[in-house]
């Protein structure tokens, strides 16, 4: 069962592989598979921008850090989204056999 490469970058979707907000070396999160890149491009430039501006909140109200804390977690969604587009877009190399597999003859 071998997949299709999508003919254009349209067609891609998020492989749902990048993990974000940790608890030690535990992912409490993963972007999910199947996002259209499109969508998950524009959700993240929405994120992203709801960080600026949480961020220029945070340099100018010194009385909490609540500003500073909510432009971190979205900043760590958008960039989450991102990474999970690149590694869509870019080729993976194919896969060749292990010293190990090499030994086994074609038919097992």
């Amino acid at each position: 069962m071998s997949k299709e490469i999508p003919s254009t970058p349209s067609d891609l979707t998020t492989i749902g592989f990048t993990p974000f907000l940790y608890n030690a070396d535990q992912a409490f999160f993963n972007v999910r598979s199947g996002i259209p890149i499109i969508d998950a491009l524009s959700q993240s430039s929405d994120l992203l921008s709801l960080a600026k501006s949480f961020a220029e909140d945070a340099a100018f109200i010194k009385d909490t850090d609540r500003h500073a804390w909510a432009a971190h977690y979205l900043t760590v969604m958008g960039k989450a989204l991102i990474d999970d587009v690149i590694q869509a877009l870019m080729p993976r190399p194919a896969r060749t056999k292990t010293e190990s597999e090499a030994e086994i003859p074609e038919g097992l």
